[in-house]
């Protein structure tokens, strides 16, 4: 059994609140740079080329990228030999989400009741998604959510004779309605299968994978490349100007489901898709 104090994880989630919100990951500035060399249109380069500036001026100045630093999402994989000491772990987090944001001077933007709107006022509580694994390591990953892209997702909630062109078709429906409201070019989160809520957390989580890497299932690898073109020839473009390039990537997650049932989220996050992971 390994002890780990839960001041380290408040620390560790501290820091990634920050980094993740002044600096986007690798495979995130490689999809933006490809993308503004396919990008046809000239009004699409041009606002390309304004997000590049951007994530320039951001990391040297130690800024946001952007104004909506969003709801902190954890996905926290906690080895089965970890035994936490010194206090709660999601009390933890949270006190490391509050940290980070107070310190990072990153905007708040939670409210503690979904109805009265009342703002917590240091961007707590965090959404934590736990699970179980072998070891005695804890994995932590960071990706905080805007809501102007999370605000256009959707669960269709699909009958199995619809197959494969059902879930592709609801996909590009889902893309089209958010338009210019998710700030375009998007990276699409795709769930299949499973119940009403564990759709909605595979597409939560494929947002997490690198873009440029597809599902190492060969037909689902397909279906993502297939949505991906349908998407791009929608011409919804760059901040919604019009172009070639509207989405970076689809990923799809699936999972077993029901005889009845065939369930399909999809998750869109804008150009700014942060994500962060730390092992402890």
């Amino acid at each position: 059994m390994r002890d780990i104090h839960v001041s380290e994880i408040s620390d560790t989630v501290k820091n990634m609140c920050i980094d993740v919100n002044y600096e986007l990951s690798e495979d995130m500035k490689r999809a933006l740079t490809d993308a503004q060399e396919k990008e046809e249109s000239e009004l699409g380069k041009q606002i390309f080329s304004k997000l590049q500036e951007n994530l320039k001026i951001a990391k040297e100045d130690q800024i946001p990228i952007c104004q909506d630093t969003g709801m902190a999402v954890f996905f926290v994989e906690v080895g089965q030999e970890v035994h936490f000491v010194g206090g709660d772990i999601t009390a933890a987090i949270n006190e490391g989400v509050k940290n980070g944001y107070t310190e990072g001077y990153l905007r708040k933007s939670v409210v503690g009741d979904p109805l009265i709107r009342k703002n917590t006022g240091d961007n707590t509580p965090a959404v934590i998604h736990y699970s179980i694994v072998p070891g005695d390591k804890v994995k932590i990953t960071c990706a905080p959510k805007g809501f102007g892209s999370e605000n256009m997702s959707r669960v269709f909630m699909l009958k199995p004779a619809d197959g494969e062109e059902g879930v592709k078709n609801a996909v590009v429906q889902a893309v089209k309605d958010a338009g210019p409201n998710a700030c375009p070019p998007m990276v699409i989160g795709v769930g299949i299968g499973g119940t009403f809520e564990k759709c909605a957390l595979l597409a939560k989580a494929a947002l997490l994978r690198p873009v440029g890497e597809s599902s190492e299932i060969e037909y689902v690898a397909d279906m993502e490349k297939e949505i991906l073109t349908r998407i791009n020839e929608t011409g919804i473009g760059p901040a919604g100007l019009g172009g070639k390039i509207t989405a970076l990537a689809v990923n799809i997650n699936t999972y077993p489901t029901h005889i009845a049932g065939l369930p399909v989220a999809v998750n869109i996050c804008c150009h700014v898709n942060r994500h962060i992971t730390r092992i402890l």
